[in-house]
């Protein structure tokens, strides 16, 4: 099945079941009024959301729109909790080199994982306010997970039991005020601004043999003014989406609809390009002894899409975002 969230005037949106060809949407209210509200029950209302997809896709469903990306909230647009990991370790690697830091003690085996602002998340078109273009204003192209319920102390297994849907998201951040917010201990607050996220959000099945191993096997495909930044792999994550599930919940339960994010994807091979700009910054840094490439400026547009290996566009619709000062 495909979710998504049209605004309506509230803050958790409408929900509706999306077509397979993400032509038509289906509002379901008489299901669940919003997907957050579908998380929370999931097992009481999986039989009537898949009874409606159905005849959605096989057009006996009654009161069918046309699906517009444009009137789409998040597909959360809040959640209980957002925790974005760092599993492309190829990007940490990246910075250590660049930067001669220290190595993060058993960042082979033990996932990174921080816990951001989960309570206004942004739509796939929504304009990105921003308070100042020298705070490094850079995108994050992720993967990430909804999950059902988890038990505190979870193996990686059990929690891969637990993903209910997968999406794709773009993981603001603001370069210039990491540095210090991690040097504190406290990790990021300011440097990380409301994360976005594309249109649809996926039941794995949607997915086919892109799922695969706990994570997503598709290129993502990111443009920043029009123009090709880089496509790289989802299967290049060194944890699995189950592991890090079971890492979050080591020493917590975590309820229904919590996201987990993959961390910026992240490709060894430099001709996949980069998801974000800090990681193109590092590569220049080590390649070519300089940094050449600058933040966004407002104004600037960023565009993410993950797709198929034979070129497909993926299930997830794109995530197309401006950059404004914040008035």
């Amino acid at each position: 099945m495909k979710f998504a969230t049209l605004r309506d005037g509230s803050p958790d949106g409408k929900l509706v079941l999306v077509s397979r060809d993400a032509r038509s949407a289906l509002p379901v209210p008489q299901v669940a009024r919003s997907l957050i509200d579908a998380m929370a029950r999931w097992d009481e209302v999986l039989a009537a959301l898949i009874a409606h997809d159905q005849a959605l896709n096989a057009g006996r469903a009654e009161g069918v729109i046309t699906f517009d990306p444009l009137q789409c909230m998040a597909p959360l647009p809040r959640a209980p909790q957002w925790l974005d990991a760092s599993a492309f370790l190829n990007h940490g690697r990246l910075m250590e080199e660049a930067f001669k830091t220290p190595p993060i003690p058993h960042f082979d085996t033990v996932p990174v994982m921080y816990q951001g602002a989960s309570d206004d998340f942004l739509g796939p078109h929504q304009d990105v306010p921003l308070p100042s273009e020298q705070e490094g204003i850079d995108f994050e192209g992720e993967f990430g997970v909804v999950i059902g319920p988890v038990a505190m102390g979870a193996t990686p297994d059990e929690a891969m039991r637990a993903v209910r849907l997968v999406v794709q998201l773009n993981d603001w951040s603001l370069r210039a005020l990491g540095p210090h917010e991690m040097k504190t201990g406290f990790g990021f607050l300011q440097a990380k601004p409301s994360t976005a996220f594309a249109p649809i959000a996926v039941t794995p099945d949607e997915l086919g043999e892109a799922w695969r191993d706990g994570r997503v096997q598709m290129p993502l495909h990111v443009q920043w003014n029009g123009e090709r930044f880089g496509q790289p792999h989802g299967g290049e994550m060194n944890f699995s989406f189950g592991q890090l599930i079971a890492h979050a919940a080591h020493s917590r339960r975590l309820t229904a609809g919590c996201i987990i994010g993959s961390g910026t994807v992240s490709n060894v091979a430099r001709t996949a390009g980069s998801a974000c700009i800090a990681e193109r910054r590092v590569i220049e840094k080590i390649d070519l002894g300089e940094i050449r490439t600058g933040f966004m400026r407002f104004g600037d547009e960023v565009r993410m899409q993950a797709c198929y290996e034979d070129g497909r566009p993926g299930p997830f619709g794109m995530v197309q975002q401006r950059v404004v000062e914040v008035s």
